[in-house]
């Protein structure tokens, strides 16, 4: 399976021409390793952020195109994957919720539509392999976080192997929620900290464990005559931040930077926020958050200590599949697809967790690397996880007989800069905002005043002044392009 690059360019020629009569030879596909790491916001070492310990993926990102502006629909991990997966904005309430695949998708009869672009590229001869967490369930299975491992996939048609190793956890969501000597949040009634330094080494929390099975996989893969999609979905950073101790010895927690922007934005509505109940769901914290105050400077430095920490971890295991790339003699003939959920407030405006429309909580990182095409280069356009979808149906050269609400990033990958639409739409909390190459518009739906904000990023990266009323011709410009994203879901 291994080919050079100039089968690369050739596709990129055949890519942006009529394919209707073309059937693409298995040979010639190519394989794609999707990476989802859970609450991943857009603070590596490849984005400028040179106190984060991150060479792996650092090191993608030098042969990879870094996306800077890569916006998830929904800020909330469920519906985000739904969306990423269908390449579909929501359009009902019932799209903004973690449940979005088990209420729309999961238990469905094969459809003409594929339920997702996974089961799209398996109809298109790939052979479909899931490790981890990929759609909403920590192991792809269906149950409740206190019950006995479930029987049902989330995804019935998507998937020739769904696969996990819970370990001493148990269950998916044991691990999931789970701490070094095998207990968890649930096992203590939620008696725990948000955060653990765990005496143990990789394999004693469980994103140790996916990377040991994804490498086994991957060595089965390599023999196949057929091209292959390998997804592995790693835990953390999601809360609890827990980590092995060398990871957190990468830092020194004095040196750490807090928030730039540890206050409720002028000229917002407290409504616009929240009080971070995830975060304080662990109820053994050092202290409370909430919108009436930030947290002490030493509790913010530790807490972004922790998920550090577990950025460098979870670094440390993408390195091991890279490596194993390279190993096998894959990686010239293997999309590599780094993709964070969402983004996470870390004390900005207040906040301890996802779940707003601002920048913190729908920004993520996004890494693409394609053998020949992509160069390390930053891709600056402003594009959303719906464009992910036609992006690598475009790559693996499978034929789109239906339509998203997405666009193939392909001549962007390229290099060709013109004519991108540089817009991407978020939707929660009762509003939708949309994101433009400058500027932030949302609008809520709710009585609490005011109902629309206005960001210049030009001016203001860190979203601390909403300037809407102060430039209503401005409002009123963007609001036309505001309302391609309107889907309706809150006129229901």
């Amino acid at each position: 399976m291994k080919n050079t690059s100039y089968f690369w360019l050739c596709s990129l020629a055949l890519v942006s021409c009529e394919r209707k009569n073309a059937e693409p030879k298995i040979s010639q596909q190519p394989n794609v390793l999707f990476i989802c790491v859970d609450d991943l916001r857009p603070e590596l070492g490849c984005y400028g952020k040179e106190y984060i310990h991150s060479p792996n993926i650092d090191q993608l990102a030098k042969t990879g195109a870094v996306f800077t502006n890569h916006f998830v629909s929904i800020p909330t991990c469920g519906a985000s994957r739904s969306s990423l997966l269908t390449g579909m904005y929501p359009q009902t309430k019932a799209h903004l919720s973690n449940e979005a695949i088990h209420n729309m998708i999961s238990g469905q009869p094969e459809q003409e539509a594929p339920e997702t672009f996974i089961h799209h590229l398996k109809r298109n001869g790939y052979y479909t392999v899931g490790v981890g967490k990929i759609s909403h369930y920590a192991d792809g299975l269906l149950y409740a976080y206190t019950d006995s491992v479930g029987t049902e996939l989330e995804l019935p048609h998507s998937w020739d192997e769904m696969l996990f190793d819970a370990g001493k956890w148990g269950t998916g969501w044991n691990a999931f929620f789970g701490y070094a000597d095998g207990e968890n949040r649930q096992s203590r009634n939620r008696q725990v900290k948000p955060y653990e330094r765990g005496e143990v080494d990789d394999d004693g929390y469980p994103d140790g464990l996916t990377a040991n099975l994804a490498l086994t996989k991957l060595k089965e893969l390599a023999q196949k005559k057929q091209p292959f999609f390998l997804g592995v979905g790693f835990f953390k950073p999601h809360l609890p931040f827990n980590a092995p101790t060398k990871y957190w010895d990468l830092y020194q927690e004095d040196d750490i930077p807090l928030s730039p922007i540890a206050a409720i934005p002028e000229n917002v509505n407290k409504a616009s926020l929240h009080n971070s109940g995830e975060f304080n769901g662990y109820q053994l914290g050092d202290e409370e958050a909430s919108l009436e105050g930030p947290v002490s400077d030493a509790y913010g430095r530790k807490l972004r200590h922790a998920y550090f920490a577990c950025v460098s971890y979870v670094d440390a295991q993408i390195g091991k599949l890279l490596d194993e790339l390279d190993e096998l003699g894959l990686a010239e003939n293997t999309v590599v697809v780094l993709w964070g959920d969402h983004g996470w407030h870390l004390g900005d405006q207040l906040v301890w967790g996802k779940h707003t429309i601002f920048e913190q909580a729908l920004k993520s990182a996004f890494i693409v690397r394609v053998p020949g095409i992509t160069n390390g280069q930053p891709v600056n356009g402003v594009v959303s996880s719906v464009d992910i979808y036609p992006t690598l149906m475009d790559l693996c050269q499978v034929e789109m007989p239906h339509t998203t609400d997405g666009k193939s990033m392909l001549p962007i990958l390229a290099g060709d800069k013109l004519a991108w639409k540089n817009e991407a739409f978020g939707y929660f909390r009762n509003g939708i905002t949309l994101r433009t190459d400058r500027y932030r518009l949302t609008k809520y739906f709710r009585n609490e005043q005011p109902m629309i904000e206005l960001y210049d990023h030009a001016n203001d990266p860190h979203e601390k002044r909403n300037i809407a009323a102060e430039h209503p011709e401005l409002v009123e410009e963007l609001m036309s392009l505001w309302e391609k994203g309107n889907t309706g879901l809150y006129d229901q």
